[in-house]
């Protein structure tokens, strides 16, 4: 099984998608955004998908985000090249500076001088690179199972827990024989190792008619090989959160507690019963922890 270098390939859910509210033109692509709840008091909040290479879909799996965008304006957007963000150059950069002017033109769009970011997965990594970059437009983060600030660090335990699947695996891929009908069977695979529970887990994977892949991710990886924001935790003056799935085999809580314990200041809250997707398999004590921490 060829596991992801950064993060859950995540399944496009068997509903019917939502149009964008409005796209930020820029000279490289059109993002598409979408907004949940109406202005108010609070201070509205860009959640950032995982992935790379994954549309927002994932995120919008249960009512976790339509609960937290009560009281609060909450921002998702399509990260360029995937979903409804459509590139208008083909070869237009995919690396992190691109990825991080991308998030800035959205804020800037919606008129947000500051905004809180929750960044999932993948999605953590690119709301740390923001947060160095533009440290006067956040007020507070949430890095929920967040990719590590620099490759090497990131811990995968699929070996060490599930070695019988992936040596059966192996054996399957080595032997080139078709083992299912399903087209996107090997991210199927990857995605049952990530639950801390067969009955969410199951849930989920029967929602999804395709989990598919996109060639933007094998491009974002390979622009941000050599990326390191470890020197930039130290600097950080807003507020944290770093969240992680006790059971998470895909970026294992380890992780999570080195960049906890690089930010200053930083809270770390352990879901005890999830795996990677703690905003699913918790879904109440998710919305519970990220309220508090944002109000």
């Amino acid at each position: 099984m060829k596991i992801p270098l950064i993060l859950a390939l995540l399944p496009a859910l068997a509903f019917t998608e939502v149009p964008p509210a409005g796209h930020v033109h820029t000279p490289d692509v059109d993002l598409a955004y979408w907004v949940l709840g109406t202005p108010k008091a609070a201070t509205p909040v860009i959640a950032v998908n995982g992935g790379p290479g994954l549309s927002h879909v994932y995120m919008i799996q249960n009512d976790v985000w339509d609960r937290l965008a009560k009281g609060r304006q909450v921002v998702l957007y399509d990260q360029r090249g995937t979903g409804a963000s459509k590139l208008i150059k083909p070869d237009a950069p995919e690396g992190m500076d691109a990825q991080v002017a991308d998030i800035d033109a959205i804020r800037a769009h919606l008129g947000f001088e500051t905004a809180d970011f929750v960044g999932d997965s993948y999605g953590g990594l690119l709301v740390m690179a923001y947060t160095a970059a533009h440290p006067e437009h956040v007020r507070r983060i949430i890095l929920s199972d967040s990719a590590a600030p620099v490759r090497k660090d990131m811990v995968h335990l699929f070996s060490e827990v599930f070695p019988d699947k992936m040596e059966e695996q192996k054996r399957l891929d080595d032997s080139k024989a078709p083992v299912t009908t399903e087209p996107d069977h090997g991210l199927r695979d990857h995605f049952r190792l990530i639950f801390y529970s067969e009955e969410r887990m199951n849930e989920y994977l029967a929602k999804a008619k395709d989990l598919g892949s996109s060639p933007v991710g094998a491009a974002v990886n390979r622009a941000n090989a050599n990326l390191d924001l470890t020197p930039a935790l130290p600097k950080f003056h807003c507020p944290a959160l770093v969240i992680t799935g006790r059971y998470d085999m895909n970026v294992a809580p380890l992780t999570a507690w080195k960049i906890y314990k690089a930010i200053p200041g930083a809270k770390f809250m352990a879901f005890e019963k999830s795996g990677h997707l703690p905003s699913y398999e918790e879904p109440d004590k998710y919305v519970k922890v990220v309220n508090d921490f944002l109000k």
